[in-house]
This record gives C-alpha cells, structure tokens and sequence, in this order.
C-alpha cells in the first residue's frame, strides 16, 4: 500500500490581511453612482449600502423585532447544521458570500467535521477585519483567509487554496439571494459554482413569500433603523465622491411589488432639488426616488427553478414552523 502524500498546510494566521482581489475596480463606486444617478427611473447598486456604518446599521436592523429574517434563520441554521455536515463531509473549505459580521457562521463551522478554512468575501474591508478577529477567536484552529471583494463581480479566491484538497463549501445566507433580479441571482449561483468547482455544496437562505404587513415593517421598521441605513447610502456619496446630497431633503420608502413578489427600498425626493457628484449635476423632481435594494421572495417551487437554471439540484430544504424563511442546501445538477 502506497503512503498517502502529506495534506497541504495553511497557516493558521487569525490577523492575515485581507486578500485584495486583483478584479475590485478601485472606482466601481464613482461609476456605477455617476451612472445610476443619471438613468431614468434613477438607481444605485445595493452592494453600496455597506460601507463600514452601513454594515453596522444593518447589524443593528437584524435585532429588530419587525426583522424576523435572522432570528428565523439562525433557528434554522441551529437545528440543520449537523445534517448539512453529514452531506458535506469532512476537510470542507467554507467560502462565505458578503459574510458580514460572520455572525451565524459559527454554527456551521462547530458542525463541520473538521473544516480545512474559512473563506470570508466582503466588500467592507476594515468591518471584515474586525468580523475575522472576532471570529478566529471563537473557532480557534480554523485558517481564516479573507478577501475583499465585490462577490456580486468576478473575484478570485486567495491564492493559499490552490493546493488544498476538500470539497467547497459556498455559504450565503441571509437572504442576500434575494438583493438580485432572479436572472442575476441565476447568473450569480452559475459564477459561484464555478469558483467552487467540482466538489461543491451551496448552503443558501431564501426568506419565502409571505404577506405584505409582515414584510414592509421589516423594511421600515419604527425606530427608523432601516431609514438610517438607506439614507447612510447618500452619506458615503457625500463622504467620499465629493457629494452635497441633502440628507433631510430625502425620505426613506419601503413598498411591496407584488407583481414581483419583492421588496423595494427608495430613497423619495420631499421637494424638487439639484445636487453635484464629482462635480456631475442632477436634478431630482418632487417625488422622485432612487431605488437602492430588491429583496425577492421566493416559494419552493420557484427557488428550486431558480437553481435548476444555474446548473444546481435541491438536496435538501428546511422550512421554519411558519414556513416564513427556508434554508437550502444545494449540489451540483445530476450529482449522485
């Protein structure tokens, strides 16, 4: 019997630098703003929304009463984790999308069976940082690899991996799946599991249709958490690509598209205004929005549709008691 050749190392390294993707455009932001402000009906990527404050606003919106989405999810996660390592086996490498705070990712990786590293992709590179050092201390022995990235972009995963064996393990819950058109989301799990490659899992949140008073006062919710982060959009514009976009000139609207089963989130004009970014003018009427975020919502039937067309099959799903949010793992189309 031959000897088995050693596994690669990464070195356990909880305060390594972020992996800067070679891809992350430096001025993405002054363009898709530039861009965005001057269609017709004016738009913004929700991927801006998470400067350093935004993420932390949106930490604070999760501890919402009005927000069940993480609550409900976490729950999810708790009851299913050890079920999802049996499928995934052991050595995984856990690539998390838009990781955030990295919150709920203890609880996949405590379940995981010996787990090879965890990949964290965020956009907000200094609120990545700190979401890492809290993590690597509370998974000790787990390599932390995290790379800043816009994951909604081609990206590449850090270089250390190339060599390590174990099935790709690609985690994104939350709901983000639903911040995309659903032929983007389609194109986004595609990408994805490319990056992933063969030996690959998708762990995914989807929060599911519901009615519209349980989801507008999660987009709006009575403290105004939710405005503030919509409106933080306007103060990173102003902060950064020499902006002097009134605050208090704009309000925060959240509205249920039916006929799309979607949230919207726009930020409304109170009077006609002009305002300059980068010295670029534009000119906002009365009533006038800026649509800054989607979240689509998505029945079993649809999300399993949805998955299909990326060349991904259902595995298994979990529900909640109300079936108010699912969490699906999924495999590659015609895998055994």
């Amino acid at each position: 019997m031959s000897r088995m050749p050693p596994m690669p190392t990464i070195p356990l390294s909880p305060s390594h630098p972020a992996y800067v993707c070679p891809s992350l455009p430096g001025d993405a932001f002054a363009t898709d703003v530039l861009e965005g402000l001057a269609r017709t009906p004016k738009t913004l990527p929700s991927v801006w929304l998470y400067d350093r404050r935004g993420s932390e606003l949106f930490e604070a919106i999760t501890q919402l009463d009005e927000y069940y989405q993480t609550r409900t999810e976490t729950a999810l996660l708790a009851e299913c984790a050890p079920a999802l390592a049996a499928a995934v086996g052991p050595n995984a490498v856990v690539v998390e999308f838009g990781s955030g705070s990295s919150r709920k990712t203890p609880l996949l990786l405590d379940a995981l069976d010996k787990p090879r590293a965890y990949v964290p992709v965020d956009i907000a590179d200094d609120f990545l940082d700190d979401a890492v050092a809290v993590l690597a201390r509370r998974c000790p022995g787990i390599p932390m690899l995290p790379v800043r990235a816009d994951f909604t972009r081609p990206f590449r995963l850090p270089p250390q991996l190339k060599d390590t064996p174990g099935p790709r393990l690609g985690f994104f819950p939350g709901s983000t799946i639903g911040n995309f058109a659903p032929a983007q989301a389609a194109a986004f799990l595609a990408h994805v599991g490319k990056i992933l490659g063969t030996s690959r899992r998708m762990i995914v949140g989807v929060d599911a249709c519901k009615d519209a008073s349980i989801l507008v006062p999660a987009y709006d919710d009575a403290r105004g958490v939710t405005a503030e982060f919509n409106l933080n959009l306007f103060a990173r514009i102003n902060r950064e690509l020499e902006g002097d976009i009134p605050l208090d000139a704009f309000r925060h609207e959240a509205r249920y598209n039916d006929a799309a089963s979607r949230i919207e989130m726009h930020l409304v004009a109170k009077c006609t205004l002009d305002v300059h970014v980068l010295g670029q003018p534009f000119r906002f009427a009365k009533g006038e929005s800026v649509h800054t975020e989607n979240s689509y919502k998505y029945g079993a039937t649809e999300f399993r549709a949805l998955a299909s067309s990326a060349g991904w099959d259902v595995e298994r799903v979990w529900h909640d008691g109300a079936r108010r949010f699912a969490v699906y793992l999924l495999k590659p189309a015609n895998a055994a």
